[in-house]
């Protein structure tokens, strides 16, 4: 699932082929920008934002956001031109970018813009400090989360208004971490500002793997998270059963409501 580690590693990537370079062509495959070529415009640069990606090209910015499904892929081109064969179905393609010596393809991308530079922030304008950005300002984000103390931990810990880059597997882990139920109101977390500073440690341990683990041992399967997807497993602290619920969001009806996980014993519910 795509959350901030995963979208600072994308932009990682893309920016090792695709900053300073020329590109060779560009297919933007949605209605609003078909006829967009960007072709002879160098990339300036790619950068992460919480879980939004911005390619600075030609005084334009492609912004495009991964929610759920999204990906960026990158394929080698050869010395006749060629790019290697695509992973994913070509249907699910929205972007393609190539240069002289290698392609990028955003696939189910939930979001792809392109607006002028000046404009960015109606892109990211909104968001709070970002987990991974030289932006982090943890008593910033803290501030945020208070500012409304009547809502559910789980619910603040989501919003990228308050912090950006938290995603549902981090929101579980973390309150499982700091011991509280995502349901609890914010003003009645006691650990706040520790929960914040595991958020940080969380996403800059896992930005380099390939596979994301918050326990600290193997990225894979049941010894990869606490709670997340265990649901009827033991609690690796007390042996609980982990259970399974939604949390919905009073303040947007129209969102469904997101899974959780937490341990009865271990994370009471208010």
């Amino acid at each position: 699932m795509p959350e901030g580690d995963t979208v600072w590693r994308q932009a990682r990537d893309l920016r090792a082929v695709l900053e300073g370079h020329e590109l060779v062509s560009s297919d933007f495959r949605v209605p609003a920008h078909a006829t967009l070529d960007l072709s002879g415009q160098t990339v300036c640069s790619v950068q992460s934002r919480g879980k939004h990606l911005l390619m600075f090209v030609g005084g334009l910015v492609i912004h495009s956001h991964l929610s759920m499904e999204g990906h960026w892929d990158i394929y080698p081109v050869d010395a006749n031109g060629r790019t290697a064969r695509w992973r994913r179905p070509a249907f699910t393609a929205r972007a393609v970018l190539a240069t002289a010596s290698a392609t990028a393809v955003g696939f189910s991308l939930a979001t792809l813009d392109v607006l002028p530079e000046a404009m960015v922030g109606n892109a990211v304008g909104h968001l709070g400090p970002d987990l991974l950005g030289a932006d982090w300002d943890a008593d910033q984000a803290l501030r945020r989360l208070l500012g409304d103390p009547g809502r559910a931990v789980g619910l603040a810990l989501l919003d990228q208004r308050n912090l950006a880059g938290i995603g549902n597997v981090y929101r579980n882990e973390l309150c499982f971490l700091g011991g509280v139920h995502p349901a609890v109101p914010v003003a009645e977390v006691a650990g706040l500002p520790r929960i914040l500073e595991m958020a940080k440690r969380l996403l800059e341990a896992n930005k380099n793997r390939s596979a994301r683990s918050t326990t600290g041992g193997p990225a894979r399967g049941d010894a990869a998270s606490w709670v997340y997807g265990r649901a009827g497993k033991p609690c690796k602290r007390c042996g609980s059963l982990i259970r399974h619920a939604t949390l919905a969001d009073p303040a947007h009806p129209e969102r469904a409501a997101r899974d959780i996980y937490f341990c009865p014993r271990c994370q009471p519910a208010p």
